[in-house]
């Protein structure tokens, strides 16, 4: 039977580790669950009180941290990394209790650093892209003003050329910052799922009509099959980037540069997903390109990119704005037999 004095440590140990925000455990020098507050209880479902911490927490070096705590009685520290839905990183503190009248124990304290982790890399990630990407346009900017400023300062043909070319330039350094604000933003959270009801099929005819005049532009025909309400869990907003950027690439690249100057869109379900498809009958995609599609800054043809306003982060938008809704993006292609693009997307769950 425990004594009074051992059950108000037990109570005290509970009510303290149920008010803290982060995840925390508490477990016995003989390896056996405490408690579980509720943040350590969504991170890991499947524990229980009373069971082995290391049948559901299997990372080598927490188990090696809780080894060296418990023998040393001083705290240990250890890193881990959850790949599952999505990449998160934990700093991991374990301190041992003593003089509790129920028996020794340890704390092991989850902290998340992915927000902080992520900010560092998309900071390195940024300066290092920014300033490659927006070299070029800068320079020929420079080379345009030192130009008007001197020998064709009286050249009003030349001035009229020059102008229109560093408005170009300007337009395509400022959808380069856009695009990358935009990854940025969308990073920061790829770790809260939206779930808001969002119809893909009104999501498709929205991007349809606004894409009008850039199919008229380039002689493409867009034939868009969305007439059944697809409702996903998702963020409207983002879920429009993703179709703009599929079927304004598909308009651009795809369809504008074959022979069969169409594009098909669609939205349909599939297995618990909704599916946005959208295939074009252009020359194709070799297939050593496939697996890089959605890198930042990769161009299979990157004259004919920035000659077309592309920034190169169109895919790299799409990839993580599917991986925040937790869904999958599939490429198929092959040269001379257009591309089909697919994104995967929970269906909405009241």
């Amino acid at each position: 039977m425990i004594r009074e004095s051992a059950l108000g440590d037990s109570l005290t140990v509970a009510r303290v580790i149920a008010a803290l925000p982060e995840a925390v455990l508490a477990v016995s020098f003989e390896d056996r669950v405490l408690e579980i507050n509720p943040p350590a209880q969504a991170l890991f479902p499947g524990l229980r009180i009373g069971a082995p911490l290391a049948r559901i927490l299997r990372s080598p070096d927490i188990l090696d941290a809780i080894g060296h705590a418990r023998v040393s009685g001083k705290p240990a520290r250890a890193s881990w990394l959850e790949r599952v839905p999505v990449e998160r990183l934990f700093e991991v503190n374990v301190s041992p209790v003593e003089g509790l009248d129920f028996g020794p124990m340890l704390i092991i304290y989850f902290r998340e650093i992915s927000e902080t982790r992520r900010f560092e890399r998309m900071r390195i990630d940024f300066v290092a892209n920014a300033s490659h990407e927006l070299r070029t346009p800068l320079a020929s900017l420079l080379g345009f003003i030192e130009t008007l400023q001197g020998p064709a300062r009286n050249d009003a043909s030349a001035r009229t050329r020059f102008l229109a070319i560093m408005r170009e330039q300007a337009q395509r350094m400022a959808r380069l910052v856009d695009d990358l604000l935009s990854l940025s933003r969308i990073e920061q959270h790829l770790h809260l799922q939206p779930r808001q009801p969002v119809d893909l099929a009104l999501v498709l005819h929205h991007i349809v009509d606004t894409l009008g005049p850039l199919a008229d532009d380039n002689s493409v025909t867009v034939r868009l099959d969305a007439e059944t309400p697809v409702i996903v869990s998702g963020d409207r907003d983002e879920l429009l980037r993703v179709a703009e950027n599929l079927i304004e690439n598909a308009i651009k690249y795809g369809a504008s540069d074959g022979e069969d100057k169409r594009v098909e869109v669609s939205a349909s379900l599939d297995d618990g997903d909704g599916v946005i498809t959208v295939r074009d009958f252009g020359p194709g995609i070799a297939s050593e390109h496939l697996p890089r599609l959605t890198e930042r800054f990769y161009r299979i043809d990157a004259g004919a990119s920035r000659a077309k306003g592309g920034t190169g982060l169109g895919l790299a938008i799409v990839k993580h704005i599917v991986a925040r809704h937790r869904g999958r993006l599939k490429i198929e292609s092959a040269e001379g037999s257009g591309a089909i693009f697919r994104v995967f997307l929970p269906l909405h769950n009241p």
